[in-house]
C-alpha cells in the first residue's frame, strides 16, 4: 500500500521526530512515516482499520504506536507533536486541537477534497460537512507560516486542498 502522493512528494520538508497520523486508516501514511525515521503514533475510529495498520507495519519491520480513537472524544496530547498529518478527514473542530498538539516549530501537512470534488460528481464525500470551502484550509492555519498551499483540480479525478504549515508560537 502506498502513502499519499503529496506526503512521499514532500516528506523531507517535515522536522524528525514524534509525528501523529489522524484518522489513519490502515496505516499506509503512519507507516510510510516510520520507515522515513519518525516516532509514530496513528489512531483511527476502526479497530479493524488499526489491526491492519499494526500488521503493515509488522510487515515493514517498523513500530508504530496505533491506536483507536474516536476524534470527536479523544483529546489530543497538547504541545506534543514535531509533525502532524491528516489526510481526506475533515472535522472543522479538531482544527484548533492540531494547532495545539504540535510544538513549536512543529508543522501540519493536511490534504483532503472540497467542495468542488462533490460539485464535479468525482468519487469521494458528497456532504459538505466533510468538504472544505474555497480557501478554507489556508483560513484555518493563517496564524501559521504557511510553507505550502494548493487548491486545485488533480488529474481530473479529485478537487483537493493540501497544506503544510509551521507553528510558530
Amino acid at each position: 500500500m502506498e502513502p499519499t502522493v503529496f506526503l512521499k512528494e514532500h516528506i523531507n520538508l517535515l522536522p524528525k521526530g514524534k509525528a501523529l497520523d489522524v484518522a489513519t486508516g490502515e496505516g499506509r501514511n503512519a507507516v510510510f512515516l516510520a520507515k522515513n525515521g519518525f516516532e509514530v503514533d496513528c489512531c483511527d475510529i476502526s479497530a479493524i482499520a488499526i489491526e491492519k495498520a499494526k500488521k503493515l507495519a509488522k510487515e515493514n519491520n517498523v513500530r508504530i504506536n496505533a491506536f483507536v480513537a474516536d476524534l470527536k472524544d479523544y483529546k489530543l496530547p497538547k504541545n506534543s507533536y514535531d509533525a502532524i498529518t491528516c489526510f481526506y478527514y475533515l472535522q472543522r473542530d479538531l482544527i484548533p486541537q492540531i494547532k495545539d498538539s504540535l510544538k513549536v516549530g512543529g508543522m501540519i501537512m493536511y490534504e483532503t477534497f472540497t467542495v468542488e470534488n462533490a460539485e464535479r460528481g468525482f468519487d469521494g464525500p458528497k456532504n459538505k460537512e466533510y468538504l472544505l470551502k474555497p480557501n478554507e484550509l489556508l483560513y484555518f492555519f493563517m496564524e501559521f507560516k504557511i510553507i505550502y498551499y494548493r487548491e486545485l483540480v488533480l488529474d481530473d479525478k479529485k478537487a483537493i486542498a493540501s497544506l503544510i504549515a509551521e507553528k510558530r508560537k
